[in-house]
């Protein structure tokens, strides 16, 4: 499934609508090239989800987590995009961040990939003439509730 995102307000809208479906154990999987609009899209699901005030972007922190009630679920912001191989994920205690939470991971193939579980949204967000195209492709566990 395609959708096109001509602007911002199109990808904060779209952002609201996976939060709205959003559960613990989801993975929300963005990919792209640099600039594509991984972390707008994470920041529009963040803010979706009840978190008032800036986001950052975890690019050096690699990890950042929101928990209720600052949010409606726990949830887990990753940036994978200075992890050098996918065991360094694994090291940071990926694992342990995620138990009962949600993940929107940016650059999901630094970490190994996710599109292998059932509950990964991934999402391949490519630059067009007209804006963004986000390309999703739905694990198992979101057919039923895409956004």
């Amino acid at each position: 499934m395609n959708v096109h995102l001509p602007d911002l307000a199109v990808t904060e809208a779209f952002g609201q609508r996976i939060a709205a479906r959003l559960r613990p154990g989801d993975v929300v999987a963005l990919s792209g090239g640099l600039g594509a609009g991984k972390t707008t899209l994470a920041r529009a699901i963040i803010a979706a989800l009840g978190h008032d005030g800036e986001v950052p972007s975890p690019s050096f922190a690699i990890i950042e987590t929101y928990d209720p009630p600052q949010v409606r679920l726990p949830l887990v912001h990753a940036d994978f995009y200075r992890l050098e191989r996918p065991e360094e994920a694994e090291e940071l205690g990926l694992d342990h961040y995620r138990e009962g939470a949600a993940l929107v991971a940016e650059w999901p193939e630094h970490a190994g990939g996710f599109a292998h579980e059932p509950a990964c949204l991934a999402i391949t967000i490519e630059t067009a003439e007209t804006g963004r195209i986000a390309i999703v492709e739905p694990g198992a566990d979101w057919l039923g509730r895409l956004p």
